[in-house]
């Protein structure tokens, strides 16, 4: 008895390759878009099961390794500079910004801030312009003070805060 499978898949693989002498025009020719259409199934259905698991991976691990710096920025613990015996400097901003510096005059590596409500320590970083550059990394604060004004940036968020500040006695002498 012969092998059905053996004998009747060459006729088969003819038909859909378009040899068969029986297949003619449109047939032969539905013939092989059926045959490319099961190539392209076979192949959509085998990638994505071969790769799936690695962008998913990457996906959980970006999302994993992003959520414990969040509290870390929220509340970063920094106990608050001591102001007492300093000179205190208030600025007036543009968008009604106030900054309040305090500086001691012994110690000119190192001045307080006041943002928002709340106390920060910079600690003076040197530049090659004579600009005064103090720097906070825990909260990406940085002051930059020249004589006719100052700036306030955000490092991590790569934005400025406040902008145009000009001691409160300048802006006194000039009304």
């Amino acid at each position: 008895m012969p092998n059905t499978f053996t004998t009747s898949f060459p006729r088969r693989r003819e038909a859909i390759l378009g040899m068969d002498s029986r297949l003619r025009g449109n047939d032969a020719i539905m013939a092989k878009f059926a045959a490319a259409c099961c190539l392209a199934l076979a192949a959509a259905l085998s990638a994505p099961a071969a790769h799936a698991s690695e962008p998913v991976k990457k996906t959980v691990k970006a999302k994993a390794a992003k959520a414990p710096a969040k509290p870390a920025e929220v509340a970063p613990e920094e106990a608050e500079p001591d102001v007492a015996d300093t000179i205190t400097v208030d600025y007036n901003c543009e968008l009604g910004n106030k900054i309040t510096i305090y500086h001691n005059e012994n110690d000119d590596s190192h001045i307080a801030l006041r943002w928002k409500k709340r106390l920060h320590r910079l600690e003076r970083v040197g530049t090659t312009t004579g600009a005064k550059r103090f720097e906070n990394p825990l909260f990406g604060l940085i002051w930059i003070g020249i004589p006719s004004k100052g700036m306030l940036l955000d490092s991590k968020l790569n934005r400025q805060l406040a902008n145009e500040c000009k001691p409160a006695d300048q802006e006194a002498k000039k009304s």
